[in-house]
C-alpha cells in the first residue's frame, strides 16, 4: 500500500506541481488549503505523513501542528515555509515537527526528504519480529529455527539477520545501503554483492520456485522487497 501524504499548502500552483511530482513517486496525495480545513483533515483521517505550510490562512502551521500533537497524532509532520530564520526553524520543531524546509527548494530535495522520514518513522515505530510464517515456512527468530512444510531449514546467522530486516520491513522497498548499514554494519569486504548472494541462499532454501521469487523481490537498481 502506497503511503498516503496530506498537502496543507494555500499557493495553487505549488499545490498542483507537488501533488503531480509525489503522484508520480507512487504516493497518494490529498490536500487542504488552509490551517482549519488541514486540521481537520488530520484528526478525521490516517496519514503517513503532512507536509504543513507555516504561512496559512485561518491557523498558521505551528498552531496545526501544536494541536496534532496535543490530540496525540504521531503522524510524520514535514514544515514548509518562506522564511528562513533559525527562530523558525526552532519552533516548528519544539512544536513537534519532525523535519523543516525553506522555500524556495528543489523537488528532488523535497522528495528525498520525504523518502528519509518515512523510513526513519517506520524505523522508530517498528515492532521487531519474533515469529513470522509464509507459505509453508515458519521462522522462529528468537530460536533461530525455520521449518518448510514442517522440514528444519538450515539458516545462517546473516541468513537469519538478513531476512528478519526484511520481514521487519516487509511492504517497503530496503535499499541495499541500509542493509549494508543495518545488518552488515559496513564491515570490511561487505558489498552490494554480498547481498545478493545471501538473497539468492534464502530464496533457494526459502522459496518454492526461485527463478520467479514469491516473497523476496528485487527492486532492480534500489535493493529488495520482501511480500506476504
Amino acid at each position: 500500500m502506497s503511503s498516503r501524504i496530506l498537502l496543507v499548502e494555500d499557493e495553487p500552483g505549488l499545490v498542483l506541481t507537488l501533488t503531480d511530482l509525489l503522484t508520480a513517486e507512487g504516493y497518494a496525495v490529498e490536500s487542504a488549503t488552509d490551517g482549519p480545513a488541514g486540521l481537520a483533515r488530520a484528526l478525521g483521517e490516517r496519514f503517513d505523513l503532512i507536509v504543513l505550510d507555516i504561512m496559512l490562512p485561518g491557523r498558521n502551521g505551528f498552531e496545526v501542528c501544536r494541536d496534532l500533537r496535543r490530540q496525540g497524532r504521531d503522524v510524520a509532520i514535514l514544515m514548509l515555509t518562506a522564511k528562513s530564520q533559525l527562530t523558525d526553524r526552532v519552533v516548528g520543531l519544539k512544536l513537534g515537527a519532525d523535519d523543516y524546509m525553506a522555500k524556495p527548494f528543489e523537488p528532488p530535495e523535497l522528495v528525498a526528504r520525504i523518502e528519509a522520514l518515512l523510513r526513519r518513522v517506520k524505523r522508530e515505530r517498528l515492532t521487531p519480529v519474533i515469529r513470522f510464517e509464509f507459505g509453508s515456512v515458519e521462522i522462529d527468530f528468537e530460536k533461530g529455527t525455520a521449518l518448510k512444510a514442517g522440514a528444519p531449514i538450515g539458516l545462517a546467522g546473516k541468513e537469519l539477520d538478513l531476512l528478519r530486516y526484511l520481514i521487519d520491513h516487509r511492504g517497503s522497498v530496503v535499499p541495499r545501503e541500509e542493509l549494508l548499514q543495518a545488518v552488515w554494519e559496513y564491515q570490511p569486504g561487505v558489498s552490494s554483492r554480498t547481498i545478493d548472494v545471501h538473497v539468492a541462499w534464502l530464496r533457494q532454501k526459502l522459496e518454492d520456485n526461485p527463478q520467479y521469487p514469491q516473497y523476496i523481490h528485487t527492486v532492480r537498481g534500489v535493493g529488495y522487497r520482501f511480500s506476504a
